[in-house]
């Protein structure tokens, strides 16, 4: 279903500073399947890569000290600045121009421009979080000076208010950028989100072998490791027969012990990932500050419920607990609560699974995300 019969736009340049914005690697994958959707659509799609560049990386770094913002910690937090969103936008404006085109849609609020475009050019934002929503949770925080806190959200704020329209992953973040940066209302819509390459599951399950499953890829202790193992530890004592298998890279590597019940897995295909999702009774992905999680959806759609914490995307993703146990603390007794009362109950982890599944399959698709972006 479209909301209208008239297309946004005919031609659209999909940017991204994390990378290609074709390329399957590029930000899990958003900017390349959203592209893909749009073209199904008839709509002409280009993609214009505006991060920096290896060599303004170390000066983009010494600006960002030199500005009194601190020392940077992160590839992000150097985005953030103004002279690497000039350098994106003025990347993004000559990409368009040579293209002759004037539509931009931008994927990550830190790829949008920093004030209003002059040269009639038409810019969009698909966005999953704000500068002040990370705040709320970020376990960085103390990292940035309050000099750089309130040079980002001004850069926020003027990025937010340049865009014709913005989409975002959820109705939360939606609510906060029409209340908190006065955005009006009709200029901003929740779209969702899809999913990447696992499939639907419809096979048979045992719910009743406690296997926990983790996705953590690099970020280990941002996606919430540490707190699962220390919660694990605790819920193990009354559940001897838990297990947990954890995925990531070998970044990921040094925080896993070697413990009874929980096993490292690295560099798995898609083919793999997905058995391991449709064998998990759980993903438990106390996550603790990503803003949406896609290994939720993933995990949904494999009819393994989810716990994570009472935040950002997930209660929207699960209906409120309806799919999912939420937890309202960043605290192992209360994962590890959770985690028991959630395997004390296999018939009821069935149901939720199986609900969970259909509603992903009836709720989040590229095809709707495309579809709610290029019409109007």
């Amino acid at each position: 279903m479209t909301s209208g019969v008239q297309k946004r736009f005919e031609r659209v340049a999909v940017s991204s500073v994390f990378g290609d914005p074709l390329d399957r690697r590029t930000w899990s994958a958003a900017p390349y399947n959203l592209s893909q959707q749009l073209k199904a659509l008839g709509i002409a799609v280009a993609g214009v890569g505006t991060g920096a560049m290896r060599g303004e990386q170390a000066l983009l770094a010494t600006h960002f000290s030199l500005m009194g913002y601190g020392t940077p910690r992160s590839r992000e937090a150097v985005l953030r600045t103004l002279p690497a969103r000039r350098r994106a936008a003025a990347r993004l404006a000559a990409a368009m121009a040579s293209l002759g085109i004037q539509d931009a849609l931008h994927t990550g609020s830190m790829d949008l421009l920093p004030t209003e475009a002059e040269d009639g050019t038409r810019h969009y934002l698909y966005c999953d979080h704000t500068w002040s929503l990370s705040l709320q949770h970020r376990p960085d925080r103390n990292r940035y000076s309050a000099r750089a806190v309130e040079a980002f959200e001004l850069l926020e704020h003027k990025s937010l208010s340049c865009a014709a329209h913005i989409f975002t992953f959820g109705a939360y973040v939606r609510d906060h950028i029409i209340d908190h940066y006065g955005i009006p209302a009709e200029q901003v819509t929740a779209v969702g989100s899809g999913m990447g390459e696992i499939e639907p599951f419809n096979g048979a399950k045992d719910y009743s072998r406690p296997h926990l499953l983790f996705v953590a890829k690099h970020l280990f202790v941002a996606k919430g490791g540490e707190l699962l193992l220390a919660a694990f530890r605790i819920a193990r004592k009354h559940r001897p027969d838990l297990q947990l298998t954890i995925v990531g890279d070998q970044r990921s590597r040094p925080f896993v012990p070697d413990e009874p019940g929980i096993t490292f897995r690295a560099h798995l295909p898609w083919e793999e990932l997905q058995r391991l999702y449709r064998e998990a009774s759980l993903l438990v992905q106390p996550m603790l500050n990503d803003p949406w999680g896609q290994v939720y959806l993933e995990a949904l759609l494999s009819c393994t419920p989810v716990i994570g914490l009472w935040r950002n995307g997930l209660p929207e993703i699960t209906d409120n607990g309806r799919y999912g146990f939420l937890v309202d603390e960043a605290d192992p007794q209360a994962l590890a609560a959770t985690i028991l009362d959630a395997i004390s109950d296999p018939q009821r982890l069935a149901r939720m699974g199986e609900g969970g599944r259909d509603h992903v399959l009836q709720t989040y698709s590229w095809k709707t995300v495309a579809q709610r972006i290029a019409f109007i």
